[in-house]
């Protein structure tokens, strides 16, 4: 089903969708009311739809939607003040987020691809009571959300971590539950549009006891922190004359700004053996590469289990390239990181 207020856009989107035989468009919406309305009568398995509509927005009838349990792609401008809504719909349980330009035949194969995605989530019960499972997060740091700790020497000084498709909601399995004096630094690249990467990061320092901070040119590396990928900037690392610092680059070309395989190589680099590698949700195979090289290389990598991954695709290809030692579900990662890394004791 399409959802968009613009009679114009409707046609596009449902003539793009229904280029491809394995799609048909069963209904169309005009605003927020009539969506809600229309998914109740036809049950569709996706629905694409704008934010920013009359009568009710589509941020609002998302949460009518969700209580459905089907998979969501919201649809939106690139203007900053539309970016933060369209992020905080991703935050609600939105499945993915494609931006409305000028041309958008220009976006036909990515959109097609996200529809597929989303229509398998759609048919996959295990997946979507997972995902539709918890409709709120606001109290991450909640005593029942902290892993059990003990202070203890660790041979890990990184834990990379990679995810895409499902990630904004999924990476608060994680990180909220790893303490304030982990004994590691984190380094995260998150495929998400390069607008949504200062909210992403904000949001996610307001619900983490670790320093969850955007990546930026020169800055020195921290245990205790969370250094987020840059929208438009590959996450490097390299040695200073004191310190391991960021260093932030658009090149090599990829399919990903950042991208999973190139911050997860230029950690290995840096720290070797003493590299953790975390594959999750998420489409296509970015970081399946980079966690061979880093379980070849003596470190340890995890990739998240099917069970709860929203999309079974990164951690899939690492799996079947043998490039995994440990495969979990999101809500056991960080018990596992903290067995591996330890906690800060004066010692590294």
């Amino acid at each position: 089903m399409v959802a968009d207020d613009s009679p114009l856009t409707r046609k596009i989107l449902k003539t793009l969708i229904e280029s491809d035989n394995r799609f048909k468009v069963i209904g169309m919406a005009r605003d927020g009311i009539e969506a809600i309305k229309k998914t109740n009568e036809l049950n569709p398995d996706v629905i694409l739809m704008d934010i920013k509509m009359p009568s009710m927005d589509g941020l609002t009838a998302l949460q009518y939607i969700l209580e459905k349990n089907i998979p969501v792609i919201v649809i939106s401008s690139l203007g900053e003040k539309h970016s933060v809504i369209a992020y905080e719909a991703l935050e609600l349980g939105a499945f993915d987020y494609i931006p409305k330009i000028s041309d958008l035949y220009y976006l036909k194969d990515k959109l097609l691809k996200r529809l597929y995605a989303a229509y398998l989530f759609s048919i996959s019960e295990n997946a979507k009571k997972k995902f539709f499972e918890e409709k709120s997060k606001k109290s991450y740091k909640s005593e029942e959300n902290k892993v059990k700790t003990s202070i203890s020497n660790t041979d890990y000084f990184a834990v990379a971590i990679g995810i895409s498709t499902g990630g904004p909601r999924t990476i608060y399995d994680v990180l909220p539950k790893l303490p304030a004096n982990l004994n590691a630094a984190i380094f995260l690249v998150q495929h998400i549009p390069s607008q949504f990467t200062k909210t992403y990061t904000e949001r996610l320092n307001a619900n983490c006891e670790l320093k969850v901070v955007e990546a930026e040119e020169n800055m020195e590396i921290k245990p205790g922190y969370v250094y987020v990928g840059r929208g438009g900037y590959h996450l490097k690392l390299r040695n200073g004359l004191e310190s391991i610092n960021i260093f932030l680059s658009k090149t090599p070309k990829h399919l990903f700004i950042p991208s999973v395989d190139v911050m997860m190589n230029s950690v290995l680099e840096i720290y070797g053996k003493k590299t953790i590698g975390i594959l999750m949700t998420g489409m296509g195979d970015d970081g399946a590469n980079a966690m061979v090289k880093i379980k070849e290389a003596g470190g340890y990598t995890i990739a998240e289990s099917k069970e709860t991954a929203v999309v079974f695709g990164m951690p899939a290809e690492a799996i079947k390239r043998k490039g995994v030692n440990k495969i979990l579900p999101s809500y056991n990662i960080a018990e596992e990181i903290i067995k591996k890394v330890g906690l800060q004791n004066g010692n590294r």
